[in-house]
């Protein structure tokens, strides 16, 4: 390109779609900054609704609604897991099928009436039917985001690009329930903290509308430079498996994929766990809504922060021993959780258990972009994100039977005892999977 037309370009205004310094798409996160940091900020707003219901939601099912047992207040929470799960595997394979962009902008018009049905709700049956909406947002929007910041940057940086993908997104999800937090404690618990959903639903809309591009081109450049310097995994096919070969793959019969699909379960069942249980075991200990506000906000908020690390450091260091020992930092934390009670010994649990999870979050997906050939990349990482959002489901079901029949205490400790367990099955069990001459 000659001089007078780059410097043409860089005149361009800088969220510009058509702005690209290279006509050709190339990989790396330096090469693709620009759209790597929309779609960095796009992944905050797409964070920031689900982080809405963290304070307030079971709450509100117990207060507004009467809902008598714990199961029922979490009913939403698995409801939500089980279609964002679903979701997931369809967003991956659209995407491959359709381009990114579109797939994109579809899970954010799927969010629009999120936060009215929630303001609107006469009965809990509408609050279960906005988070059905909700899990095709999350399914859609966050997959997708994930897939295109992995094509942007290509193989040497993933790690680093999952980290600032989920230390966005999680961020949003503490501030987001912090926010909704406060407001509830001030105004109640419905409509004003919702008012902040439609303004984030709308803002992500336009963002992605206007300034996001579509990454196909990058992720079938990323396929022929692996297919030019043979580098790829012997054991993995070259070519697109069948929906029902790659479930295979994915849930037993390769090692690596099928651990990531185990420990992301478990990750997010502990994260359910959080989410549906956390706000009525702190209530039921006589905290106000502030406090709970603060709680809801400090475990996100340390994991969006730490993976901004953990990621990069992933990079460096591999990938195997960074998710055994989040996993079992985890464990340590919710048991840690029970033992010692208060507000300031669990506002330290959460600090541990934000970081047990930042080692784990974007270390996982690095797996996943490692192993999978871009050919075929978005169905897998739709895949992992089917097993790893099911553990949603899993953990508001076991956390609200647990909870009913034994104590919410007896809950979180079971929960505790498997996240040990899958961090011990990672470290026996999962193979390394950063190359060599792909560390830094």
């Amino acid at each position: 390109m000659r001089g007078g037309n780059r410097s043409t370009l860089r005149a361009q205004c800088f969220f510009q779609p058509e702005y690209d310094m290279h006509p050709v798409p190339v990989l790396g996160l330096r090469e693709n900054w620009r759209q790597f940091a929309i779609l960095v900020l796009v992944n905050a707003f797409v964070g920031a609704m689900v982080g809405l219901e963290r304070s307030v939601l079971p709450l509100l099912g117990e207060r507004e609604f009467g809902l008598a047992t714990t199961s029922a207040a979490l009913s939403f929470v698995a409801t939500f897991g089980v279609v964002k799960a679903l979701t997931n595997l369809v967003a991956g394979r659209l995407g491959d099928r359709y381009g990114r962009r579109r797939i994109l902008i579809a899970g954010w018009l799927v969010a629009i009436p999120v936060p009215f049905m929630v303001i609107w709700a006469p009965t809990w049956g509408w609050i279960v039917a906005a988070n059905v909406l909700l899990g095709i947002n999350q399914g859609l929007a966050w997959s997708t985001a994930v897939i295109m910041k992995i094509d942007l940057v290509g193989p040497k940086q993933r790690g680093l690009a999952m980290g600032l993908n989920e230390f966005a997104g999680y961020l949003a999800v503490a501030l987001s329930a912090l926010g909704s937090g406060l407001l509830a404690s001030r105004y109640g618990l419905r409509p004003e903290p919702f008012y902040l959903g439609i303004a984030f639903a709308t803002v992500g809309l336009a963002l992605t509308v206007l300034f996001v591009r579509d990454t196909t081109a990058h992720a079938k450049l990323d396929a022929a430079l692996r297919a030019a310097q043979g580098t790829r995994d012997s054991r993995l096919p070259l070519v697109a498996p069948s929906l029902r070969e790659l479930f295979a793959r994915a849930t037993w019969r390769d090692a690596a994929l099928a651990n990531a699909s185990q420990a992301g379960m478990v990750n997010n069942l502990n994260d359910g766990l959080a989410w549906g249980l956390f706000p009525l075991f702190f209530a039921a200990a006589g905290l106000s809504l502030r406090e709970i506000g603060v709680l809801a906000f400090v475990y996100p908020a340390t994991w969006g922060i730490a993976q901004l690390g953990t990621g990069a450091l992933s990079d460096r260091w591999g990938r195997k021993w960074m998710i055994a020992s989040g996993m079992l930092l985890q464990a340590a934390a919710l048991t840690a959780m029970v033992i010692w009670q208060g507000f300031t010994p669990w506002f330290a649990s959460g600090v541990l258990l934000g970081l047990g999870t930042a080692m784990v979050y974007p270390t996982l997906l690095a797996v996943i972009g490692d192993v999978a050939h871009p050919s075929w990349r978005g169905s897998a990482v739709g895949l992992y994100r089917l097993w790893r959002d099911l553990g949603y489901a899993f953990g508001a079901i076991l956390a609200g039977i647990l909870a009913d029949a034994f104590g919410m205490a007896t809950a979180i400790a079971v929960v505790a005892a498997i996240t040990g367990a899958s961090g011990v099955l990672v470290a026996f069990r999962m193979p390394e999977t950063l190359h060599a001459s792909e560390r830094a």
